[in-house]
């Protein structure tokens, strides 16, 4: 079932997981098969309605694993891409074609909505670099600066990692993030309307996420560089986005 509602705020849900410690490791490890955003989306459902946060799945899913919905429970929705067909005239001839969007939609149900047989699947996922590397299409190259204070950087289409990082895996999520933002492309490196704060900004708070989700070591390093950095009240709207597509890459990406 479909609802006609306005679209999720989602530079809030962002700003309250960057804020919040430990929400974004609740959020993956519960709804980690989602978008980054729904996953926040879901959680934010379940915090506003005081249901105890775990897997989800729509009313047939569970009924396939022997799990009964409870009779009155309300069902979360999630922010859905959706297809549909309209007719238009071309050449004088009627001809359909599709289009996409997306929409809110009330399918899925938590855990604890439901009644059945044991099911338990909140084990964090694990996330591999070697995979991930490979389904992102980025190459690690050796470090070559001799300025050991840099703890990495990213060109083109790959990354280099100083071996003295004090954080490598925090410092490989955001060189990664760098790519992946088009930070690196030349076109977007001599764009002086995305200043090199904010390119650090994005790159940083998609650190911060993935490490927060994989529940690994440097989240407060993370809030410490994008506080330094940060040149206006807030993340821009627009980078919000930014940050949780390239999030959702990256968790993607390494997960088998």
């Amino acid at each position: 079932m479909s609802q006609d509602i306005k679209k999720p705020d989602f530079h809030a849900l962002l700003i309250d997981a960057v804020n919040s410690p430990g929400k974004m490791l609740e959020a993956y490890r519960a709804f980690h098969s989602f978008s980054v955003g729904n996953q926040l989306l879901a959680l934010s459902q379940c915090y506003s309605r005081n249901i105890p946060v775990g897997p989800i799945a729509t009313f047939k899913k569970w009924d396939e694993r022997g799990r009964k919905v409870k009779k009155g429970e309300k069902a979360i929705a999630l922010f859905m891409p959706m297809t549909a067909k309209k007719e238009k005239t071309v050449n004088g001839q009627t001809v359909e074609e599709t289009f996409a969007f997306f929409r809110m939609v009330n399918r899925w149900f938590v855990h604890s909505q439901t009644e059945g047989d044991t099911f338990d699947d909140m084990s964090l996922v694990q996330w591999d670099k070697k995979l991930a590397l490979e389904n992102l299409g980025i190459t690690e190259i050796p470090f070559d600066l001799l300025n050991g204070n840099i703890q990495g950087y990213a060109s083109e289409k790959s990354v280099a990692i100083n071996p003295m990082a004090q954080l490598p895996i925090k410092t490989l999520f955001h060189e990664l993030a760098h790519v992946l933002l088009g930070h690196t492309d030349q076109v977007t490196a001599h764009d002086e309307s995305i200043p090199r704060s904010l390119m650090e900004v994005e790159a940083e708070a998609t650190a911060m996420l993935c490490l927060a989700a994989l529940n690994l070591p440097g989240v407060e390093y993370c809030r410490g560089y994008i506080q330094n950095w940060i040149d206006t009240e807030t993340i821009p709207e627009k980078s919000c986005r930014k940050i949780l597509s390239t999030t959702d890459k990256i968790l993607k990406a390494g997960t088998k």
